[in-house]
C-alpha cells in the first residue's frame, strides 16, 4: 500500500471523529425523530398517558345515588289478600363519602399521570438508544467497506509484484497460487462488508418502516463531549412519581378507614286511605371490625419498598455510568491509537518489505506477514469502535441525551 492510499484511509477514518462536518441526508437526531414518530412503543406510552388522564376524570366522580321502590302488603291471607292494604315506598339514597376519599383518589390518579408521562419519556429514550446503536453500526460498516476496498487494491498491487518475480523465476510457482488465494479472500471480504453495510442500513431504516436501499447517513461518530456524571432526569422522574403515587396510596387507604354514611328520603303511599307520608333514613356503618388496617400497612410497606428501590436504582445507574465512561474513553483512545499510530507504522513496514522484496532481499512470506498486520490493525480498530458504540449509546441513554422533554423544563 503506497503512501497516497495510506493517507486516504487515515483521512477516511479521521472523518469518523468529526462532528458532522459533511452535510449528509440523515443525521443521528433526524434518524431518532423518524423512529420515534413511527415507534409503537412510543404510541403505547402516549396511550398510557391518556389512560392516566381518564383515570383522573373517573377518580373525581362521586358515588351514584340509589332509587329504591318497595311494595309491602301486596299479597297475603285474610285482609291482605288484595292490593287495598298495600303500601308503596319510593326513596332516594345518597352515599356521603367521608375522610376526603374523593380528594385522596384524585391525588392518587394525578400521581399516576405523572408516572405514565415519565414512563412515556423513558420509552422514547429506549427507542433512541436502539436507533443510535443501529446508526453507528451503519457508520462503522461504511468505513469497513472502505477499508476492505483498500485491502483489495493492495492485494492486487502485491499480485502484480509477485507475478513479475514468478515470471522471472525469482520465486516459486506456488507464490502465484498463494497470491490468487489472497485476492479471492480480499474480494470475499469486500462482498461480506458490503452485505453487512446493507444489513445495517436495512436495520436502521426498519425503525421507521423504510428499506434502507438508498439510505445515506452523516459521517462523524462523536466522541464523549461531557464528563458530567448527571443521570437522566426522566429516570429520576419515574422513581419520584412512583414514590409519590405510593405515598398517595397510603393516604387513599387511610381515607377508606373512615366509614361512609348513606342518607335517604322518600315518600310512602298508603293505598287503604290514599294518604302519603314522607320517610327518611340514615345508614351509619360501625367500624367495629374492619378499619382497613391491613391495607394501610400494606400500602406503607409498598411505599418503603419503592423508596428503597429508587435509591438502589439511582446508585446502580451512577456506578454503571462511571463504568461506561471509562469503557467509552478507553475504546475511543484505543481506536485513535490504532488508526493514527499503529496503522501508519504497519503501512510503512509493508512499504519497506515490498521494496526489499522487489530487490530480492525478502521472501514472499515476509510480504504476506506485513500485509496481514495491516488487516489485523483494521480489525482491532473495528472491535474498538464497536465497544465504543455499545458504551456511548448506553451513556447517552443513562444521561438522557435525547430526552426532548427535558430540554423544555426550566
Amino acid at each position: 500500500m503506497n503512501t497516497r492510499i495510506c493517507a486516504t484511509l487515515l483521512a477516511g477514518v479521521a472523518g469518523l471523529w468529526s462532528a458532522g462536518l459533511a452535510a449528509e441526508p440523515l443525521t443521528l437526531e433526524a434518524a431518532i425523530d423518524r423512529a420515534v414518530g413511527a415507534s409503537p412503543e412510543v404510541v403505547a406510552g402516549q396511550a398510557s398517558v391518556e389512560g392516566a388522564r381518564a383515570g383522573i376524570t373517573q377518580a373525581g366522580v362521586r358515588p351514584n345515588p340509589v332509587v329504591t321502590v318497595e311494595a309491602e302488603d301486596i299479597a297475603g291471607t285474610g285482609p291482605f289478600n288484595a292490593f287495598e292494604q298495600s303500601q308503596v315506598t319510593l326513596t332516594y339514597e345518597q352515599r356521603i363519602e367521608r375522610g376526603n376519599k374523593r380528594d385522596a383518589r384524585l391525588a392518587y390518579a394525578a400521581r399516576g399521570l405523572d408516572l405514565a408521562d415519565a414512563q412515556a419519556r423513558q420509552r422514547r429514550l429506549d427507542v433512541a438508544a436502539q436507533v443510535q446503536r443501529a446508526f453507528i453500526d451503519v457508520q462503522i460498516a461504511d468505513q469497513l467497506v472502505f477499508i476492505a476496498g483498500r485491502r483489495l487494491e493492495t492485494e492486487r498491487e502485491l499480485q502484480i509484484e509477485a507475478l513479475r518475480r514468478v515470471r522471472g523465476y525469482r520465486d516459486p510457482l506456488f507464490v502465484e497460487t498463494q497470491m490468487a488465494a489472497r485476492i479471492t479472500s480480499a474480494e470475499l471480504a469486500l462482498e461480506q462488508t458490503k452485505a453487512r453495510a446493507a444489513a445495517a442500513r436495512a436495520l436502521l431504516a426498519s425503525y421507521w418502516g423504510g428499506d434502507g436501499t438508498a439510505l445515506e447517513v452523516a459521517e462523524g461518530i462523536e466522541k464523549p463531549v461531557s464528563q458530567d456524571p448527571a443521570l437522566a432526569q426522566v429516570d429520576a422522574s419515574v422513581r419520584e412519581a412512583a414514590v409519590a403515587q405510593a405515598s398517595a396510596g397510603v393516604v387513599l387507604e387511610q381515607s377508606r378507614s373512615r366509614q361512609d354514611y348513606t342518607v335517604g328520603a322518600g315518600v310512602r303511599f298508603l293505598r287503604e286511605t290514599n294518604d302519603a307520608a314522607l320517610v327518611a333514613s340514615v345508614s351509619i356503618p360501625l367500624g367495629r371490625f374492619d378499619r382497613n388496617q391491613g391495607n394501610i400497612a400494606q400500602a406503607q410497606a409498598q411505599r418503603q419498598q419503592i423508596e428503597a428501590e429508587a435509591e438502589a436504582d439511582r446508585l446502580a445507574r451512577l456506578r454503571r455510568l462511571a463504568q461506561l465512561r471509562a469503557q467509552a474513553n478507553a475504546a475511543a483512545a484505543r481506536a485513535d491509537g490504532l488508526m493514527h499510530q499503529v496503522y501508519p507504522q504497519t503501512v510503512k513496514t509493508l512499504e519497506q518489505v515490498r521494496e526489499g522484496y522487489n530487490r530480492g532481499g525478502f521472501r514472499f512470506s515476509d510480504v504476506q506477514d506485513a500485509a496481514d498486520a495491516t488487516v489485523t490493525v483494521q480489525q482491532q480498530w473495528a472491535e474498538a469502535m464497536t465497544e465504543f458504540r455499545d458504551a456511548q449509546s448506553e451513556i447517552d441513554r443513562l444521561t438522557g441525551r435525547f430526552d426532548v422533554a427535558a430540554e423544555t423544563l426550566p
